[in-house]
């Protein structure tokens, strides 16, 4: 097995192609749609994605930053040669797909001014700092990872959700609710800016910043509409109370579902919450087993 290739398959893979829980829960909004233009919108994003699985064109033109997660199980290794073929294997991803040039050129302040313009090639857009989790902590996607596992997850995130994501504290006040609630009001607030809904938003509750983003991505990897804990039925039911349907239209479908990760807590007052509302072509994610 070429892993360089398997993994640009993956890429290729993750913009084109819907995930099967994604496609029933979209069918079903479908169907349970009152709202004639709320309807009519879902039913043409699920066209897109048709048209997009049959032809291998990515599902929307912002063909989003890599991110990885390596899951790794007791009896496996993770070598640097690995780490140089998932770097090669996205670029290769990005430039067969092809994604959308998005790599800025220059140094430091160069690439924050966007004075130099940027690269031709797609995959030069190098990947996000990869994660790696051998599942030991506490979390609501906690898995049983087998001693012989390795799995590479890879999540394209595009700009608009990046835009319009979140991470405060807030202060638990010993209350769930009051935590949950006000990640529920910071994504009412960012979907009605967002535009291109309906979303699967992410919640990743934890001790530091990085501790919560990270199990927000965690919680996009390993989430599935199929089988949503009580917490995302909340979430998903608060959310679709808003009544922002599909692309703003109105309706009942502001979210298709939402995933909830909350970690590890300590002795404090507040909690770090992460939310991320995704766009209606996430979460592009796809999962190679080596």
């Amino acid at each position: 097995m070429d892993i360089i290739d398997c993994i640009s398959e993956k890429i290729i893979k993750a913009s084109t192609t819907l995930t099967d829980d994604k496609l029933k829960a979209l069918t079903n909004a479908i169907e349970m749609e009152e709202n004639e233009n709320a309807k009519w919108a879902l039913s043409q994003i699920l066209e897109n994605y048709k048209v997009a699985q049959k032809t291998r064109f990515p599902l929307c033109d912002d063909t989003g930053i890599p991110h990885v997660i390596v899951e790794v199980g007791s009896n496996r290794e993770i070598t640097g040669e690995l780490l140089n073929q998932i770097h090669e294997g996205v670029a290769l991803g990005l430039d067969n797909l092809p994604a959308r040039p998005m790599a800025v050129k220059g140094n430091a302040i160069e690439r924050i001014e966007q004075s130099e313009g940027l690269y031709e090639k797609p995959g030069m857009l190098k990947t996000a700092s990869i994660l790696i989790d051998s599942s030991n902590d506490e979390s609501t996607y906690k898995r049983d990872v087998h001693p012989d596992t390795l799995n590479l997850h890879f999540i394209l995130e595009g700009g608009g959700p990046e835009i319009r994501a979140k991470t405060l504290r807030v202060y638990h006040k010993r209350s769930f609710y009051n935590v949950i609630d006000t990640a529920i009001d910071w994504l009412s607030d960012s979907l009605n800016l967002l535009g291109c809904t309906p979303s699967i938003p992410s919640i990743g509750i934890g001790r530091t910043h990085y501790e919560a983003n990270a199990l927000l991505l965690k919680s996009i990897a390993y989430g599935n509409l199929d089988s949503q804990s009580e917490v995302e039925q909340y979430v998903t039911s608060k959310l679709n109370e808003t009544g922002i349907g599909p692309l703003g239209f109105g309706g009942k479908t502001t979210v298709l579902g939402s995933y909830v990760n909350i970690g590890n807590q300590r002795a404090s007052g507040v909690r770090i919450v992460a939310v991320r509302p995704s766009c209606f072509v996430e979460p592009r994610v796809a999962t190679l087993k080596l």
